[in-house]
C-alpha cells in the first residue's frame, strides 16, 4: 500500500508538469517567491501573504503547504500542484474542494513567478486542473474569484469559459476592494486544443472523491 499516493500523481501539458507539492519542490517554490510574484505596490491575493517580511517568506511557505497537505480529507482538501517548466518549479496551481462527495464542485487558485508571466502559462496550468477535475474526478462545476483590477486572472478565466457569478467586497491592505466570483462547468469549459496526460490518479480517488475506483 502506498500511504501517500499523491507522490505519484502527475499532470502533463505540452509545456508543463504539475505534481502535488513535496518538500524538495517547496525549496524551489520558496526561491521563486523571493524572486517576486507581483509588483510591491499591488496586491492580487485575498490573503496578503506576500507582505510578510522577506526573511519569513521561506519558512511561511513550508509551514503553509505542510498544514494544507496534512489536513487533506475527502470532506475538505486542497492539492497544491507545483508547476514545472523544463524541470524547474515556476509557480503553483491549487485545486480544492469542500464536501466534494456531495457537491462535486472545486475551487482553484494559482500564482507564477514574475519572470514566467505573460506567456500563456497561467491559462495552460489552470486548463490542466480543470480537465483533471471534470474528466477524472467527475466535478460538475469549478469556481474561482479575482479582484476586479486583476486583469491577468480575469483574462485566463474568460479564455477558459468562466462566467461571472456575483461579487463581494473584501478589505485589501486596509481598503475596501471588490472581487468577482466566477464559475465554469464541463458544458461551458473552452477546452484547449491539446490533450492532458494524467498518471497515478486511481489510488488518489478515495482521498479526493470519497469513493473507491470502479476499474
Amino acid at each position: 500500500m502506498d500511504h501517500w499516493p499523491f507522490r505519484n500523481l502527475v499532470l502533463r501539458t505540452p509545456r508543463l508538469e504539475l505534481r502535488p507539492d513535496d518538500d524538495e519542490g517547496l525549496v524551489e517554490l520558496a526561491d521563486v517567491t523571493l524572486d517576486g510574484i507581483h509588483p510591491p505596490d499591488w496586491m492580487p491575493f485575498g490573503v496578503e501573504w506576500t507582505d510578510a517580511p522577506r526573511d519569513k517568506l521561506g519558512i511561511n511557505t513550508f509551514q503553509h503547504y505542510w498544514r494544507v497537505r496534512a489536513s487533506l480529507t475527502p470532506e475538505r482538501w486542497t492539492l497544491n500542484f507545483l508547476v514545472r517548466l523544463d524541470g524547474r518549479v515556476i509557480g503553483t496551481q491549487g485545486l480544492g474542494a469542500d464536501d466534494f462527495p456531495i457537491l462535486r464542485e472545486v475551487t482553484s487558485g494559482s500564482w507564477l513567478g514574475l519572470r514566467y508571466q505573460g506567456q500563456g502559462i497561467g491559462t495552460e496550468m489552470r486548463a490542466a486542473v480543470l480537465m483533471f477535475a471534470f474528466d477524472h474526478l467527475g466535478a460538475v462545476a469549478a469556481r474561482s474569484s479575482a479582484f476586479n483590477d486583476n486583469a491577468a486572472s480575469h483574462g485566463v478565466s474568460r479564455r477558459l469559459g468562466y462566467r461571472p457569478d456575483g461579487t463581494f467586497r473584501q478589505v485589501r491592505r486596509g481598503v475596501a476592494a471588490e472581487q468577482t466570483r466566477l464559475v465554469v462547468t464541463p458544458e461551458t469549459f473552452r477546452r484547449p486544443d491539446w490533450a492532458l496526460t494524467v498518471n497515478g490518479v486511481t489510488p488518489c480517488l478515495p482521498l479526493l472523491t470519497g469513493r473507491e475506483p470502479t476499474d
